[in-house]
């Protein structure tokens, strides 16, 4: 039984033991890496990063406030060039009252 058992661990000692001869690790190369002497303190920022200070903008919130702002400009094309051909496409509400065109 024991030579039985020998068999099996054997194999797998081999793999987990550290490897005979002269390529083994000495007592130098376990030693521990000397200290440093620790860095110098970096810098604390004097200022606080805002969102509005920094250039990452989701792509489509650029998108969207570029077709809304196209939307306007045609909107005011359309009435300027409505307007040269004689017809009025002012404003239906001024300050809260609905107004006849």
């Amino acid at each position: 039984m024991l030579d039985c058992i020998d068999r099996i661990f054997e194999p797998l000692l081999r793999l987990l033991a550290p490897a005979p001869g002269p390529h083994r690790p000495t007592g130098a190369d376990l030693a521990p890496p000397p200290l440093r002497a620790p860095a110098a303190p970096r810098p604390r920022h004097t200022y606080t990063l805002r969102g509005e200070d920094t250039a990452l903008v989701r792509p489509y919130l650029l998108a969207f406030e570029r077709s809304e702002e196209m939307r306007q400009q045609r909107a005011r094309r359309r009435a300027l060039w409505l307007a040269v051909h004689g017809v009025d496409v002012g404003p239906r509400v001024i300050h809260g009252m609905a107004v006849p065109a």
